[in-house]
């Protein structure tokens, strides 16, 4: 099997700031845009597209800002990797417990 591939950067995965802006900008977008056009006249779906778009807009905006600043402030969307002072990996040391996968094997054989 080949091994994952890790793409190693440093500060903000801008990655997960977009995929997480598209999901929260749709889960807390949507209804926002479909209680306030409760309130405004919309005739036709031309009217109600642009409606969309300007409510929309500031809403995904806001919430990119939002979930950029607490990426900065957080080391959000990391991958969950560990790291040292240095900014290194962390791995485990050769004194450290095999996993219970290795023993497994290492009692078939």
């Amino acid at each position: 099997m080949q091994p994952v591939e890790r793409a190693e950067f440093e500060g903000i995965d801008y990655g997960w700031v977009m995929q997480t802006t598209f999901v929260l900008t749709i889960v807390v977008g949507a209804p926002v845009v479909a209680v306030l056009s409760a309130f405004v006249t919309l005739d036709s779906w031309g009217a109600r597209a642009a409606f969309a778009v300007r409510v929309g807009a500031p809403i995904w905006f806001i919430t990119a800002v939002g979930v950029a600043l607490y990426a900065r402030r957080t080391d959000a969307g990391d991958g969950g990797v560990e790291t040292d002072d240095d900014g290194a990996e962390a791995s485990e040391g050769d004194d450290a417990e095999p996993a219970e996968s290795d023993r497994a094997t290492d009692a078939e054989s």
